[in-house]
């Protein structure tokens, strides 16, 4: 809300926040930007109904019911919480394996038990306050997971592009299928799909305001007016109920197959909508509490799971809209999901009549944007190596299937965290001349002194069983190339030292001590200094050998070196 407005109205503390705080100056941009906001998600949430494998009609519903919900609930002013590609392919994937016949009916049933699972797992990790594991994915492996999602729903909506059948399987048997079934493509389809493709682009590249996508499905549906297109072979939705959402039972016997599927999906479901609520907050905005985020998500979630919506979250490209359209509060969220409505109670004939074609242009338009080269471009030209983790969660998607490439992304963060973990910076220090500046030693500073005798090393990180050995090793490689008669370890970087690593710091000051040479520490942290003087080797160095700053020990060992000493 705009601090210039004036003091907004008191309301009941029940209410929640934003609508305590609203002022009438906000309701009308916020109108315009739900209007505008639902005119894109509706089609799109249409769109990735049938990516999930689920009749249409459980777009408009995960655009209406999660939607408001959220509204409520959420802590985040303009996250526009529906679906997403990523969702919608996880959510598809998870019902193939129950629901191979492609049962209509088995299929919303098998969503609902999907949907509650989900809604529960996100609710349970705000009670257990996870709110940190959306950070278990970096951002590197979430960009090639993202891409690796794109190419699996481009592959998997092909074929409806081009108007030809066969029995679908993993991504790569699809492309194989597709591939051949080349000769066999509808031309009439195929130029209804491009042509939808085109006017998007086209649209959106001169009028970035307008609402493509639901352009898109109206041309789409006047289209197929034309009985020349219908006589080619374009196939339409075919029925959708008109009327609200009715309740849906879930499946529960499915709870048992499904659950492996929802953890993947609430933990996407979770790292969507903070990423989204984040990126589009206004500068200098408090970031909406993530377990806040996490126990909003869950009730969106279970709510809509009893009427009929599939599993939701927040969206990068329709938060963006909702942000540009000029949303200040939930209340175009609330706009929103009130379009879906009336689209549900008025539109549903004309829905039945979309070609899909159509749907499936616009999911590929809007998934081709999940692969994001400037963002593979900027790993690659700053850390080579993440850049290969960023492939590896692509490839581990598209080759392994969506539900196991989450698997693969956290295991690959996991592993790129354990190898910097267990391979922490030793630095050898000088002294930049003329100044009490000390810094590592590069090239790129070869003024820089040091000091004969004395070795400065600085190790950074928290030091534990898992890298302190690997740390020593490359102390000792030091030791040997300097020959220094002391060894100063400036730990200022070092925030903790674990019991293994600090056995084996007592175990390296012994066996220099057994050269001729001596240790000292400098720059301890309160909690260090405290672990350092319960062990033996606190009362060992006693407070002549510990030091404040590397400046006291280089004016120390000066003064040694001038009274004979060393």
């Amino acid at each position: 809300m705009r601090d210039d407005a004036g003091p907004a109205p008191r309301r009941p503390r029940w209410l929640p926040e934003w609508l305590r705080t609203c002022r009438k100056e906000d309701i009308g941009p916020d109108v315009i930007a739900g209007l505008t906001t639902g005119a894109v998600v509706i089609p799109k949430a249409l769109a990735y109904a049938t990516i999930a494998q689920l009749p249409v009609q459980a777009g408009l519903y995960t655009a209406c019911v999660p939607m408001a919900v959220y509204a409520f609930v959420g802590a985040s002013r303009r996250l526009s919480f529906s679906t997403t590609a990523t969702l919608a392919i996880l959510v598809g994937g998870a019902l193939a394996r129950i629901n191979p016949s492609g049962d209509a009916a088995a299929a919303m049933a098998a969503s609902a038990a999907l949907t509650l699972l989900v809604g529960g797992i996100l609710l349970a990790g705000a009670l257990l306050r996870f709110g940190f594991v959306a950070n278990f994915i970096s951002d590197p492996v979430l960009t090639g997971f993202k891409a690796g999602i794109a190419v699996v729903i481009l592959i998997d909506q092909a074929p409806k592009l081009l108007g030809i059948h066969f029995d679908k399987g993993s991504p790569l048997h699809n492309l194989v299928a597709t591939v051949q079934g080349l000769p066999h493509a509808l031309p009439a389809t195929l130029g209804l799909g491009i042509a939808t493709m085109v006017l998007i682009v086209v649209i959106e590249r001169l009028w970035p305001r307008a609402p493509a996508p639901l352009i898109a499905v109206a041309a789409g549906i006047a289209a197929v007016a034309i009985p020349a297109l219908r006589a080619a072979g374009v196939e339409t939705v075919g029925h959708v109920p008109a009327g609200p959402p009715a309740l849906t039972v879930p499946e529960l016997s499915a709870l048992a197959v499904l659950w492996p599927a929802a953890l993947g999906i609430a933990l996407m479901s979770f790292t969507e909508s903070i990423a989204a609520g984040r990126a589009f907050a206004d500068r200098g905005e408090a970031p909406a509490p993530a377990n806040r985020e996490l126990f909003a998500s869950g009730v969106a979630n279970v709510c809509g799971a009893f009427l009929g919506a599939m599993a939701s979250g927040g969206g990068t490209s329709q938060t963006a809209v909702n942000r540009l359209a000029g949303a200040r509060s939930q209340l175009a969220g609330l706009v929103s999901a009130a379009l879906a409505l009336a689209a549900m109670l008025l539109l549903g004939p004309l829905i039945g009549k979309m070609p899909h074609a159509t749907l499936a242009a616009i999911v590929i338009v809007y998934s081709v944007g999940l692969i994001d080269l400037a963002e593979f471009r900027a790993i690659l030209a700053i850390r080579r190596t993440e850049f290969i983790w960023a492939l590896v969660a692509m490839a581990g998607v598209v080759v392994l299937g969506t539900l196991q490439g989450i698997v693969v992304a956290i295991g690959v963060s996991l592993v790129a965290l354990a190898r910097q973990v267990a391979d922490p910076p030793v630095h050898v220090i000088g002294r930049k001349p003329g100044t009490a500046v000390f810094r590592p030693l590069s090239p790129s500073h070869e003024e820089d002194e040091t000091f004969p005798g004395l070795l400065l090393l600085r190790p950074e990180g928290r030091v534990f069983f898992l890298n302190a050995r690997h740390m020593g090793e490359k102390m000792q490689a030091f030791v040997r190339a300097y020959d220094p008669a002391v060894i100063v370890l400036d730990l200022r970087a070092v925030f903790d030292i674990e019991y293994t690593a600090l056995r084996m710091l007592v175990d390296g000051e012994v066996r220099l001590r057994g050269e001729g040479r001596e240790l000292w520490l400098v720059g301890l942290t309160p909690n260090v200094f405290e672990i350092i003087r319960r062990s033996e080797l606190g009362p060992r160095l006693g407070t002549e050998r510990m030091f404040f700053s590397l400046e006291q020990a280089v004016a120390c060992f000066a003064e040694r070196r001038k009274s004979g000493r060393e």
